[in-house]
């Protein structure tokens, strides 16, 4: 979701600028700031804002005079202030330069000595123009976010593949395995020199090989990974949708590690862990 757009255009007397910022957040948090004159029309800023869906977004709309004199100075005012505030200094006994400068300062500082040019409402046409500008803005931000999703696109059918692959290489492991599993009891019963039926061992050991079986696991990994590529080829908001097929590969994956019960294929697991936690890592970015 992390987007930007700057758009800068002139309206009469005034260059006007719009500049758009988007971050990462579970829903749409707007910021909007405005000059005085664009309050009234608030509310249809943020409402063409809401098209950019989720995300912190923090739109700063500015203007500012081209004319020669855009600083609106007001230079009686300022000297009638002074020569007020120089009197009282005088009658305090404080009239040196120090105090004087002070005064300068402190009235210089004033809002209302720097009168703005612009009325306390725009126009109509000012609006529409000013609009036009917005929505450009916006369309801007989306390609940039648009061109951030497919960077990440690419990214993730990476790390989706990877997890697939070692996947893929679990079942060569399975059959060794079991072996090892069966050896090992047989061992423990030869260590513990037990005489056992030969029925009722291969039936536990059948009943101890099926808490070990991982097919379903792989399977509905299978199938998450699968439709995890799908959700991000047909779906145009899929962040939150994508972060609970992630969850759902994590949980599989998970369960393959417990029950694994052997070295390489937890080293497998290890992997794809890793390759998921890359995945979550960014799926913050996906509107």
């Amino acid at each position: 979701m992390t987007g930007y757009a700057k758009v800068q255009s002139t309206f009469g007397d005034k260059k006007v600028n719009i500049e758009i910022k988007t971050l990462n957040s579970k829903q749409l948090d707007l910021i909007v700031k405005l000059p005085a004159a664009y309050r009234s029309h608030e509310l249809d800023i943020r409402a063409m804002l809401g098209s950019l869906e989720r995300g912190k977004v923090e739109c700063i709309l500015s203007e500012e005079s081209t004319t020669a004199n855009a600083s609106g100075f007001n230079r009686d005012l300022l000297i009638s202030r002074y020569n007020a505030l120089a009197d009282v200094a005088n009658d305090l006994h404080a009239v040196d330069l120090v105090h004087r400068a002070s005064l300068f300062t402190t009235i210089a500082s004033m809002g209302d000595i720097w009168n703005s040019t612009t009325s306390d409402e725009v126009s109509d046409e000012e609006w529409q123009h000013t609009a036009a500008d917005l929505q450009h803005a916006i369309d801007l931000c989306d390609q940039f976010r648009a061109h951030e999703g497919s960077v990440l696109e690419v990214d993730f059918h990476k790390h989706v593949d990877l997890i697939e692959e070692k996947l893929r290489q679990i079942p060569a492991l399975e059959g060794e395995r079991i072996d090892t599993a069966k050896e090992r009891i047989k061992r423990y019963l030869a260590d513990a020199a037990v005489e056992v039926d030969q029925n009722r061992f291969e039936q536990e050991l059948i009943y101890y090989l099926e808490k070990l079986d991982i097919t379903e696991e792989k399977v509905r990994l299978q199938k998450h990974i699968d439709y995890f590529r799908q959700t991000m080829a047909t779906e145009p908001s899929c962040g939150k949708k994508l972060g609970f097929v992630a969850q759902e590969m994590g949980r599989e994956i998970n369960t393959t590690g417990s029950k694994a019960n052997h070295v390489g294929i937890q080293k497998l697991v290890v992997e794809m862990k890793d390759e998921l936690e890359k995945i979550k890592e960014q799926l913050g970015n996906v509107l």
